[in-house]
């Protein structure tokens, strides 16, 4: 069975169109609007949807998406819920979906059971953002993932030769960091990306797409020129968070995203 990241990259390959990838928290300010959020910023014309795995320690990200997982956790967001979360979207929706986590919350569900499951839902892939690639080899169950796609995430500081075998290993797509750091939409993209794409594009096909940093539509427009496709997260998380208590949160959400959606893919934002 095809998966639905590979199909989307490739359509979009056609027309050579960056793909948009939208980062939200799941549960997010709770499940019934988290929902209509992740349905909004389809409708808007998001590629992919990441999908954050509420987690009480999220050390890889910043401020702006612990507190999106805190209010997740609050709200009474567990992984099954994220699982059935994906099952409504996918009553109405193809987008393809990733789960952004961290090991701690698979393994405590089961590595090979919160691969099936997951699959099972609806979801596409899964980007671990505490594996380190080099344990892969040796741990089997690391290895194991039927029915997902496992992203790579590679940072602007990889040394050349890593940044081949983690391209060479890649599927789906890569999420390449426009800069150090954790998440959050506090510094610009760095004026590097080019030539980052350029290296990791040496030793593979797989599409790269840029994330970390992106909060306008001039840089959304300006990483789109540069890569396959623009990764947005804590800009659309702090929408979340400020519109929170709305009951219209997923149209506000979704009127942020779309300039930028428009930008990355190169139309006309007025």
């Amino acid at each position: 069975m095809s998966n639905r990241i590979d199909t989307t990259f490739q359509k979009l390959a056609e027309t050579n169109t960056p793909a948009f990838v939208a980062y939200v928290a799941a549960g997010d300010p709770n499940l019934e609007k988290s929902l209509e959020i992740i349905k909004g910023l389809a409708d808007a014309g998001s590629d992919v949807i990441e999908l954050g795995v509420p987690f009480s320690d999220p050390l890889a990200d910043g401020v702006v998406n612990q507190l999106a997982a805190e209010r997740a956790l609050k709200a009474g967001t567990t992984f099954p819920k994220v699982l059935q979360l994906i099952r409504d979207f996918r009553e109405t929706h193809d987008t393809p979906i990733v789960l952004f986590t961290y090991l701690n919350p698979i393994y405590t569900y089961g590595f090979e059971k919160f691969h099936t499951d997951a699959a099972a839902a609806g979801a596409d892939g899964v980007l671990l953002l505490d594996l380190p690639p080099d344990e892969v080899p040796f741990n089997k169950e690391l290895a194991a993932h039927e029915g997902l796609k496992h992203i790579t995430l590679i940072a602007p500081t990889s040394p050349d030769e890593r940044i081949a075998a983690l391209a060479k290993q890649s599927e789906g797509f890569i999420y390449a960091l426009s800069r150090t750091g954790v998440t959050g939409a506090q510094a610009a993209p760095s004026d590097a990306i080019g030539a980052t794409v350029e290296k990791i594009k040496k030793h593979t096909d797989t599409p790269v797409c840029i994330g970390f940093g992106i909060n306008t539509p001039d840089q959304a427009k300006m990483v789109g020129e540069l890569s396959d496709g623009v990764v947005v997260g804590s800009a659309i998380v702090n929408q979340v968070a400020e519109n929170a208590d709305c009951a219209d949160v997923a149209a506000k959400v979704a009127a942020f995203a779309t300039p930028l959606i428009k930008a990355a893919k190169g139309q006309a934002t007025n």
